[in-house]
């Protein structure tokens, strides 16, 4: 087997694939916490909404503690049950995204998750001014992938509005000339985990879901939207959560099935592995010629 790039992470215990099964035609990114750090307008908007629970009608609602994934799922629900907000520990960390969130909140309630993701877009507009580039070579990796043939979009939760916003005053200049493609959480019916944000994008490039259309993002979520989607998953571990921490949240039960095709730690990562996987399915194809 070809060595794995820089950036690529091995998984030693777990039945994740090393690197994905095809090469990409295509390379679909999450926004927030992937490619930028909205952290403090996030965490604000949350600390924001969740003491509305009962007035948005959404206090009984929430998930039972005994109903969640994980050992730490359930800590987070007992958690906002009895206070009213995130544990101070997890604000601090800064780990775990808005939409993971919502999700070990309500579980498979959509109804829930629209009208808090609504609240939370009320809150969010007073805060939408802070974003910077998570990693300072984004730009230049972005580039890599474009010059390699490869068509580049971007995935956000956010309302359109929001992430236009966003997009125009990252790293001071804006990044819209780097993107193919974008959709917004408000462009669908239907936002992450459900798969119809990654069905838009690809319609609009041209192409049918397959392994060679790669989604990239940094949440349990990202994983489920892509593998229900049909197309590859690459989990984004920019948080650099550890090997045991990356089984528990992708467990492969019955229950929890998705598991991403590969992990990177960066975009460079990524671009890495998107660039080596395109040359070599270019020596194989002048091998077959």
């Amino acid at each position: 087997m070809a060595p794995v790039p820089e950036g690529i992470r091995r998984r030693a215990t777990m039945s994740i694939l090393q690197l994905p099964h095809a090469p990409p035609a295509a390379v679909l990114i999450d926004w927030h916490a992937t490619l930028v750090d909205t952290h403090d307008a996030m965490y604000h908007a949350v600390d924001d909404v969740l003491p509305r629970l009962e007035e948005l009608g959404l206090w009984e609602r929430l998930l039972r503690p005994e109903e969640s994934k994980t050992i730490e799922d359930a800590k987070l629900v007992k958690y906002v049950r009895e206070h009213h907000k995130l544990h101070p520990k997890i604000t601090a960390q800064r780990k775990i995204s808005r939409t993971d969130i919502f999700e070990v909140l309500f579980g498979a309630d959509g109804d829930a998750k629209r009208r808090i993701h609504r609240a939370f877009d009320d809150c969010y507009k007073n805060y939408v001014d802070e974003v910077h580039p998570l990693e300072p070579d984004i730009r230049a990796q972005l580039e890599r992938l474009r010059a390699a043939g490869v068509p580049v979009g971007v995935i956000s939760n956010r309302k359109r509005d929001f992430f236009e916003h966003e997009l125009a005053i990252v790293d001071g200049s804006g990044w819209r000339d780097l993107f193919d493609v974008t959709v917004c959480g408000d462009d669908v019916a239907h936002r992450k985990p459900a798969p119809d944000m990654l069905l838009k994008a690809l319609a609009e490039l041209g192409l049918e879901p397959s392994e060679r259309c790669w989604y990239a993002g940094d949440s349990t979520t990202d994983v489920i939207a892509a593998k229900d989607a049909g197309i590859t998953a690459i989990f984004y571990n920019g948080a650099h959560w550890s090997q045991s921490w990356l089984d528990k949240i992708f467990p492969g039960t019955v229950s929890h099935p998705h598991r991403p095709d590969a992990v990177v730690d960066s975009i460079g990562g990524l671009t890495g592995l998107a660039r080596r996987m395109l040359a070599n399915g270019k020596r194989v194809e002048r091998a077959r010629a």
